[in-house]
């Protein structure tokens, strides 16, 4: 049995079972060669003849609508109620509740097997917390 020392546990050599599990790029393996995902209805990057949407890059171009500027804004003052400097998703999903979003329409957003859709009541309670749901 071979001891490491401090200095060849530093060297950067890896374990051997850790170097059979990487794949070596010069093996042919080529990222574009592989078939993507089924689309989602997510994709940002533009192809040949895609172009970005009004909404899109009106936001790039520093021009927000009322909707993002209000987006914007409620998460701004939650970060700074609650001393957040990065909110989590369940954060921002709080936020866009209280906001007064519902899911009232069938997605448009191709996820796969892995979430259902459903629709609620446009009047329904954000459900966020207990006192909101209370006195809604």
């Amino acid at each position: 049995m071979t001891k490491k020392t401090p200095a060849a546990a530093n060297s950067g050599e890896q374990p051997q079972d850790q170097k059979e599990s990487v794949v070596d790029r010069r093996l042919g393996v080529d990222r574009r060669d592989i078939t993507p995902p089924s689309p989602s209805n997510l994709e940002r990057r533009r192809g040949p003849g895609r172009r970005l949407t009004d909404f899109v890059k009106s936001a790039e171009e520093g021009e927000m609508s009322r909707e993002q500027y209000t987006f914007l804004l409620a998460i701004d003052v939650f970060k700074r109620v609650n001393h957040k400097t990065f909110p989590s998703w369940t954060d921002v999903l709080e936020v866009i509740r209280k906001l007064g979003y519902r899911k009232t329409m069938p997605s448009e957003l191709n996820l796969g097997d892995k979430s259902q859709d459903w629709i609620e009541k446009p009047d329904a309670a954000s459900g966020v917390n207990k006192a909101s749901a209370e006195t809604e």
